[in-house]
């Protein structure tokens, strides 16, 4: 017996259609760019870009666990995201503060 369709549910997108399976891979490829600056031939020229994608990949990294932990989306890829977001966001800050002293 086939399953009929209503029109509230004809629309809607599956699991793999919702936008919380992009936070991720969003958070990753943030995450890299901003990580990337810890390698001393790139500290200086992406000092500016360092702590707004690693911020920003902490912030979909943390957005994409919620969710991955809820069916939606990869958990490696979000975890991973926020970790090398964290380090992108932070390492300006102690590159600055270890001049300081």
């Amino acid at each position: 017996m086939p399953e009929t369709v209503t029109s509230a549910t004809a629309g809607a997108p599956g699991p793999a259609g919702t936008p919380a399976t992009a936070l991720g891979p969003t958070a990753l490829v943030l995450g890299v760019l901003a990580a990337a600056g810890v390698w001393p031939a790139l500290t200086f020229g992406l000092l500016t870009v360092m702590p707004i994608a690693g911020g920003l990949a902490v912030t979909f990294g943390l957005m994409g666990v919620h969710h991955a932990r809820r069916g939606l989306g990869r958990m490696w890829t979000a975890v991973t995201g926020a970790v090398l977001g964290t380090i992108g966001l932070l390492y300006p800050f102690v590159l600055l503060l270890s001049f300081s002293f």
